[in-house]
């Protein structure tokens, strides 16, 4: 055994050995199994460093061990690159290591995409998956930061560009993941890595400049440390004390933010008080302050009020005899841990079982909310911008004027504030005051703010208030409102053209009944959709009347024409009818599946060689993994007035002569074509099988309803592949 698959298996062996401690019921086997599967899969891939790629996996489930996280998870994190780098797909692991497993690697796997997709589209596409996934099992992001934290470790490999890239997509999304999560132990060792890679010149001055100081240091902390064990000793708190050194990307950002030297950061160092109880917090802050004075505007209170991570913990600056400043944080054990591992506290293994979920419902909640909240936006920075803002960015605490605590994120305005108490204040909010003076609705709140919001009787939000507010929660809103008021009168000023078109054109038609099959034709799922569309203008009236009254071509017209034709069905027989994200010239072909039609909303999934598929939005065969978001693409109805759509019926009747008969002519009097039949009988029942021709879907729902009242018939289906 060469050297570097004994490393991976030492490393395996360490993680059970760790595994077996904490969790003696632990499923040996399947890690075990986990272990052989994933090094054969990766058997022969390199990384940048020459090391075998396994080694990067086996890593990242030894990192996560040190979390002692439950068997699933570790299993995932040793699978987490086999379907996005081996021949194996996401069936192949729920065969092997279950449904949950396999969710956890598809959450993590990178969404790819096609070339011709933006790739700014691409990554965002790729955050929501993650996010989705994290909403539907939050383990999904231990693995993805375990998986980022080895990468930033050994990042020196890459080049230079790819190494700014990395570190710069690991401060922007990976570190506030991180925080938001509570995950503190990653997140400080992801900031300075990152750091260290963006700006390497003040990494090192601060490494040498802390280096330079650390003796002093140490010394203060003794000098400090024995006053405050003897006063804790005499009032009876049980405690520990250590001392935390500061990071150093958080001396940086102290270091900008106040415009000074490393010389005059006086809080290099913090001590840490572990105590049993949350009474006891606030004796050892009583004592803390006895021994050495406060600042009193850098006390801290997040027991009393968590941080939305669910940390908890007394904050306090205090002054020592020698002039120097140092933080001291107070917590209990339990609030210690959770301030280390965030979530992590929360589903690693527990003597007797189970986990604490304490505080995680919330976040997930948050989670899905802001999932539905961007089903509406199509804009990848947009998407990007709202979660990072509603979820990952930081918070301010403000008061409404009955004393109630709301959470914002930063940068949230009084807009903002109006929709997080009700979708109803913030409709009819007409102005703010915040400490009691009336303030511009655009003002940035702050920590502690009172706010009160001004409304009218009735609602009237303006699209100018969607450049205002900040949160997802807000914009959901206000895009409802506005799309819904617009709607309304949209349908109401495109029925007024039609019917003034209709007149003029001398077209005795009524608009309810004769122009469902125009609008499903021509892509609107209901009529009220091709009502708005003329009423807005994104829709020439000309054109909908044009469908009612086709005018006779010239002879050089229908040459012309029919070669068009000709041309068109050589290089894409089953594509007329559908345009493909705005582009009419791409192959298309409808899938067998569930034969989609016009009126169905409709699904676009880009295939291996046979062009784009479309498919009815809710077929079964779109829950493949395999066909993930990645794959979609957008498309839309567009067909000519005569073209139509097979459709395979099954009837089951009560058997009886002339069945078959009285269906066909049910068929013949709605001019509907028959391409073929088959008919089947077992006992006193029969089964009647067609495939007809239809133009759209308001043509095949009178067909049901007419076969429906044939004698005998107990049931219709539009057929669909399951």
């Amino acid at each position: 055994m060469s050297s570097q698959p004994k490393l991976c298996q030492t490393i395996m062996e360490g993680i059970w050995e760790r595994v077996e401690v904490f969790n003696p019921q632990a499923d040996k086997d399947r890690l075990w199994e986990a272990f052989h599967f994933a090094q054969e899969a990766h058997e022969g891939q390199k990384r940048k460093s020459g090391d075998p790629f396994f080694l990067h996996a086996i890593t990242v489930a030894n990192i996560l061990t040190d979390l002692r996280m439950d068997v699933d998870t570790l299993i995932a994190a040793m699978l987490h690159d086999v379907v996005e780098d081996t021949p194996y797909a996401h069936q192949d692991i729920v065969d092997r290591f279950g449904s949950e497993v396999a969710n956890m690697v598809n959450g993590v796997t990178k969404i790819s995409g096609l070339k011709e997709v933006n790739k700014e589209a691409r990554k965002a596409e790729t955050y929501r998956k993650l996010v989705l996934s994290i909403a539907n099992d939050p383990r999904t992001v231990l693995i993805k930061l375990a998986d980022r934290l080895h990468n930033m470790r050994t990042i020196e490999f890459l080049s230079q560009d790819r190494q700014q890239a990395i570190a710069q997509e690991t401060m922007d999304v990976y570190v506030p993941f991180a925080n938001r999560f509570g995950i503190a132990k990653i997140k400080w060792e992801l900031e300075d890595l990152a750091f260290k890679v963006l700006l390497p010149g003040k990494y090192f001055e601060i490494e040498r400049g802390i280096n330079q100081t650390r003796s002093e240091r140490e010394r203060l902390i003794k000098k400090l440390l024995i006053p405050l064990r003897e006063s804790m000793e005499k009032t009876g708190v049980k405690c520990v004390i250590t001392g935390r050194p500061k990071h150093f990307y958080s001396i940086y950002r102290k270091m900008e933010a106040q415009e000074i030297g490393l010389e005059r950061v006086y809080d290099l160092l913090a001590l840490r008080i572990i105590v049993e109880t949350k009474a006891d917090c606030y004796h050892a802050l009583g004592e803390l302050h006895t021994l050495f004075p406060p600042l009193s505007d850098r006390i801290k209170d997040f027991i009393a009020t968590p941080k939305p991570n669910m940390y908890q913990s007394l904050h306090s600056t205090v002054r020592t005899p020698q002039g120097k400043y140092i933080e001291v944080q107070i917590r209990t054990d339990k609030m210690h841990e959770r301030a280390e591992l965030g979530i992590a506290a929360h589903w690693r293994y527990k003597e007797g079982g189970g986990t604490d979920a304490v505080g995680l419902g919330e976040m997930v909640t948050m989670l899905r909310q802001i999932m539905a909240w961007q089903e509406d936006v199509s804009d990848p920075r947009e998407y990007m911008d709202t979660m990072m803002s509603d979820f990952l960015r930081d918070e301010v605490f403000v008061f409404s004027p009955g004393g109630d605590v709301f959470q914002l994120p930063a940068g949230a305005t009084p807009l903002d504030f109006a929709f997080r108490i009700h979708s109803e204040v913030g409709f009819r909010c007409t102005g703010a005051k915040v400490n009691g003076r009336i303030v511009s609705l655009r003002s940035e709140l702050g920590n502690g703010d009172s706010v009160e919001i001004l409304t009218s009787k009735t609602p009237n939000p303006s699209a100018s208030w969607l450049d205002i507010v900040k949160t997802g929660r807000a914009k959901h809103h206000i895009r409802r409102w506005l799309k819904t008021s617009r709607f309304a009168e949209s349908v109401a000023l495109g029925r007024q053209i039609l019917e003034r078109e209709l007149t003029r054109a001398h077209l005795h038609l009524k608009i309810d009944a004769d122009l469902v099959d125009v609008a499903q034709e021509m892509g609107y799922s209901e009529l009220d959709k091709l009502l708005a569309a003329v009423g807005s203008g994104d829709l020439n009236h000309a054109k909908v009347i044009g469908r009612l009254t086709p005018r006779n071509a010239s002879a050089a017209e229908k040459v012309l024409t029919r070669g068009k034709e000709l041309y068109d069905s050589l290089l894409r027989r089953s594509s007329t009818g559908v345009r493909v994200a705005g582009v009419d010239n791409l192959m298309v072909i409808y899938a067998r599946c569930c034969q989609p039609i016009p009126g169905d909303s409709i699904v676009g999934v880009i295939t291996r060689g046979r062009g784009v598929s479309v498919h009815r939005a809710g077929c079964s065969n779109l829950s493949d993994p395999n066909l993930g978001p990645e794959r979609r693409i957008e498309v839309s109805w567009d067909v000519a007035p005569d073209q139509t759509f097979l459709v395979k019926l099954i009837i089951q009747a009560v058997d009886r002569k002339s069945l078959l008969m009285d269906v066909s002519e049910v068929l013949n009097l709605s001019n509907t074509n028959i391409q073929s039949g088959n008919f089947s009988s077992e006992g006193d029942l029969s089964t009647v099988t067609l495939v007809v021709e239809v133009k759209n879907l308001n043509k095949l729902e009178k067909i049901l309803t007419s076969i429906g009242k044939v004698r005998g018939v107990q049931s219709i289906q539009r057929y669909q592949l399951n």
